[in-house]
């Protein structure tokens, strides 16, 4: 598959594609007034990209009291895109038009059996299910994007040594040089928070935002950052080290081997929350998390949620008190980044209406002046897709930048 630059020689053609994929849907009459192109000139580009079938018309929009205007956008079927989510408790695959719709998905448990090579013998069947069920093969695809648990090298397509993975081999997995000989696509690798705030980019109406930040709160805690439709990375991967920030000077010790003590991590995490919950059911300080789990190491995340659901005492009070460490660690990204937005994913903001108002309203109280700086909070759109669907964007991005 061609880049779109190789495809669309004329610089000022491909400038236009490139406007338009950002717009979604655009009249040619915006595109004269954003473009400064004469009419001529702009008809004769819309006619080629036309003719390579990168652009299709879509009709009439609304007349403003002379002719109605041609509309046009990117052609959704020009290629397809893979995305692939690797975290520690799931693997998933999705398929997904250029216009990013999703066409097909297949989810993988990160349990014990699932070495490297299995996740990838078994992705090969599903990519090639996946693309039978709609009528395509491996050559209408543009690639395959993976966001993952970091640490990795995303530029040698190497995931690195990620911690708590349940099954053996994750570690020095050179998975886009394999997963390219496999499906004979380009493959793209990027963490997973990176590619879920990118998937988030693309799944907003509202693509003039300038300054955007993601935090994935989970068994751990993940961020990212976008300036201007860009992701922005430092000398190594650094996904996960938001959740080192300290935020508590003598606290807990670390959760992983070299962290810090009194980290953000140790005080937000589904971890946490549960080894907090298993410590209250041995107290035997709540009937109900007695009543849904038969021992204390059977308690889970999805219990917790049953128990918040209930209003239990208890298990509210511990989201309660997560919260409020979550958003004092909010306020201080918030205070340095001075973000836009602030994009909220994992299962802490998605399964917990109350955990997120508390963050967010802490957040808000500790941010420096917040009268005159009006920080908006979101949840994730794409929610448990965010990963997989942004690594499809990545796909997206890396062919027509």
């Amino acid at each position: 598959m061609l880049l779109i630059h190789e495809v669309i020689a004329n610089p000022k053609a491909r400038e236009i594609y490139l406007t338009i994929r950002k717009h979604g849907t655009v009249s040619k009459q915006s595109l004269l007034d954003e473009s400064g192109l004469t009419i001529s000139t702009l008809t004769r580009i819309l006619d080629e990209l036309l003719s390579m079938e990168l652009l299709i018309d879509v009709g009439f929009g609304e007349s403003t009291g002379g002719r109605r205007p041609i509309l046009y956008e990117t052609n959704p079927a020009y290629a397809y895109l893979l995305g692939l989510e690797i975290s520690r408790t799931r693997a998933k695959l999705l398929l997904m038009d250029f216009h990013l719709q999703l066409l097909g998905e297949y989810t993988w448990n990160m349990d014990a059996g699932l070495t490297p090579e299995h996740l990838m013998e078994s992705l090969q069947e599903e990519a090639q299910r996946m693309l039978a069920s709609v009528s395509l093969d491996f050559s209408r695809v543009a690639g395959l994007g993976i966001g993952a648990v970091g640490p990795l090298d995303r530029r040698a397509g190497v995931i690195l040594n990620p911690a708590r993975f349940a099954a053996p081999g994750w570690s020095q997995v050179p998975i886009k040089e394999e997963l390219e000989q496999r499906l004979g696509v380009p493959v793209y690798l990027d963490n997973g928070a990176n590619t879920a705030l990118l998937g988030e980019y693309w799944a907003s109406s509202n693509r003039m935002q300038h300054h955007l930040l993601y935090l994935h709160a989970g068994i751990g805690l993940r961020s990212a950052i976008m300036n201007d439709g860009r992701l922005l990375y430092g000398m190594i991967d650094t996904e996960g080290a938001v959740g080192q920030m300290i935020i508590e000077g003598s606290g807990l010790p670390p959760h992983i081997p070299g962290g810090n003590a009194g980290a953000w991590e140790s005080y937000v995490s589904v971890q946490t929350l549960e080894r907090q919950a298993r410590d209250a059911w041995r107290l035997g300080s709540s009937g109900l998390l007695h009543g849904l789990a038969e021992s204390a190491e059977q308690l889970e995340f999805a219990h917790l949620i049953e128990a918040l659901q209930a209003r239990d005492p208890v298990v509210v009070r511990l989201f309660n008190e997560m919260a409020v460490y979550c958003g004092i660690g909010l306020a201080n990204l918030i205070n340095i980044l001075h973000p836009e937005e602030v994009i909220l994913g994992g299962p802490l903001f998605l399964a917990a209406e109350d955990f997120y108002q508390e963050a967010t309203r802490i957040a808000l109280e500790r941010t420096y002046y917040r009268e005159q700086y009006n920080v908006r909070f979101t949840r994730s759109r794409l929610r448990e897709r965010s990963v997989a669907a942004g690594a499809c964007a990545m796909v997206l991005q890396e062919l027509t930048n």
